[in-house]
């Protein structure tokens, strides 16, 4: 098969389109002849060599994928040759074919073309395990999502208003807030001109948002516990502004908040199998009666995987970037 490979840690210009053997489905495992993936974040890490795949995993880059089933490993139960999913992945998503473990596959939604279907796995296990199984978000409460114009963002936002939230975001154009308002935001901060902490006690008469998805890491961290309202919880996704910062233990203690820190790609196969459960239960029913949908910005042929990085690395996008296998 062909898939994308990085010879040496670079740019763009690293990933090569280069002939590399079939994967072999394991115990457990199916076979996924692959439509499309999707291009994030921790992809531009490990083209630059700052993000190694987990012990045992692919070295080649991509983090989700949609595609059909061609082969079943042993004891797979549940899925047959030929089913249309989409599925969570530790690498090996840049490829024309890919071998998952079955606990990470989804069906693909009903309302949803298969190459779009790539656009979900990632950000949906991402949201739904950090804003609703550990910061516990409520109807009625305020959420704060960083960058509510990327992948993340666009589904966070929606998700959020489904269970009934108040949704504050911060993006650095009126084209990219005018977006998130669309999908229901309701707080619109523009971080290059506003600060955030202002607006959202402003826009909370002094409470504070009760969750915080952040995405900056370091830059962010005493800016989001000031922002944080009594009892708040700060999810941490990303270290996009650095990865040492300096906590105001005092003003946490005194909010009774919380800080926590996850990345999908490195938990054990049975916490992945759960939060993949957990987003077909919660997730699945609001995309097929269309409550909640994938944004997608723009697909790109996955030969010109570099394209998409520089995409990606430009912050031009808005919602998901997807790369097809022609």
């Amino acid at each position: 098969m062909y898939a994308i490979t990085i010879p040496e840690p670079g740019g763009p210009e690293a990933l090569v389109w280069a002939e590399v053997p079939d994967p072999v489905p394991g115990d457990g495992e199916v076979l996924v002849e692959v439509a499309a993936g999707a291009v994030n974040r921790a992809d531009l890490l490990q083209r630059q060599g700052l993000y190694n795949p987990p012990p045992g995993a692919t070295a080649i880059p991509g983090l989700e994928c949609a595609g059909r089933i061609v082969a079943l490993g042993a004891g797979v139960s549940g899925w047959s040759v030929g089913d249309e999913v989409c599925a969570l992945l530790s690498g090996g998503g840049y490829a024309e074919k890919v071998a998952v473990p079955a606990g990470q596959l989804l069906p693909v939604p009903e309302n949803t073309d298969l190459v779009t279907a790539a656009a979900l796995p990632e950000v949906t296990a991402t949201v739904w395990s950090n804003v609703f199984m550990i910061a516990h978000l409520r109807p009625g409460e305020t959420f704060l999502v960083h960058g509510g114009s990327s992948g993340i963002g666009t589904m966070a936002i929606q998700l959020a208003k489904a269970i009934g939230a108040r949704v504050a975001v911060t993006a650095g154009s009126k084209e990219k807030l005018d977006y998130c308002a669309e999908l229901g935001a309701d707080i619109l901060i523009n971080y290059r001109e506003q600060d955030f902490v202002e607006e959202i006690k402003r826009a909370t008469d002094g409470a504070g948002a009760d969750v915080i998805l952040d995405n900056m890491g370091a830059k962010y961290l005493d800016r989001n516990v000031q922002t944080l309202a009594t009892n708040g919880r700060l999810a941490i996704i990303g270290m996009q502004g650095g990865i040492q910062g300096e906590l105001n233990i005092a003003m946490l203690l005194n909010k009774r908040g919380a800080i926590t820190a996850t990345s999908l790609r490195a938990r054990p196969l049975s916490e992945k199998a759960a939060i993949v459960a957990a987003v077909r239960e919660h997730i699945w029913p609001l995309i097929d009666s269309g409550r909640v949908r994938p944004i997608v910005d723009r697909k790109l042929p996955m030969s010109d995987a570099a394209q998409a990085h520089r995409v990606l690395e430009e912050s031009g996008h808005i919602g998901k970037v997807l790369l097809t296998v022609e």
